[in-house]
């Protein structure tokens, strides 16, 4: 039986799109099954007392640093947000309901909006941007902004946040390989090795 990686991610964590970006291709080398699990970041963070990085600024400018250092390693493209940090509750909420309801359209859904966040370095809280992105990628915005407000769509985000917390997730991106957590996209060769 092929061993399978639990990615637990929210969108608004510029080293969770850098893990989205390497994680199927360790997964396809090893055999293994990707599974993503979204949650709410603000949730993991309030309930741990954690905080992001940018809340200390010398700790910020060289997280940025150093995710730059990883882009490059990775060969992959990352633009500073200068609307970082962002509620991501209606993103994840609208992520949550497009794994729930359209699961055939979710890896197209995700792929669209780390491209905008993370690519493009578009402001995702607000609800007129979201729309241009998703009509762009062929979404219907009102259909998605159904899904935020759907009760089994935000009770399944609030069951996964509080499941990551009771597994120990304190941050993005977290990924369980094996039961074995692994924090940050800089353990990914951890990840790999445990996957082998």
């Amino acid at each position: 039986m092929s061993k399978t990686v639990e990615f637990y991610f929210d969108l608004g964590s510029p080293a969770t799109y850098l893990a989205y970006t390497q994680l199927p291709g360790i997964c396809a080398q090893t055999g293994s099954q990707l599974i993503y699990i979204p949650i709410l970041l603000g949730g993991v963070f309030k309930a741990t007392g954690n905080a992001s990085p940018v809340t200390v600024p010398a700790k910020g400018r060289y997280m940025f640093q150093d995710l730059d250092r990883y882009a490059r390693r990775y060969g992959v493209t990352l633009k500073y947000n200068p609307n970082f940090p962002i509620n991501t509750l209606m993103l994840m909420r609208a992520v949550t309901g497009m794994q729930l309801r359209h699961p055939q359209r979710f890896q197209a859904f995700i792929d669209c909006l780390f491209y905008a966040l993370w690519l493009e370095a578009r402001s995702l809280d607000d609800p007129a941007t979201v729309a241009t992105v998703l009509t762009r990628h062929g979404f219907d915005p009102d259909e998605v902004l159904a899904l935020t407000t759907d009760e089994e769509v935000k009770a399944v985000l609030k069951a996964n946040t509080e499941q990551a917390v009771e597994r120990g997730v304190f941050g993005a991106p977290s990924m369980f390989v094996d039961n074995q957590l692994f924090f940050g996209q800089d353990r990914l060769e951890f990840v790999l090795e445990a996957l082998r």
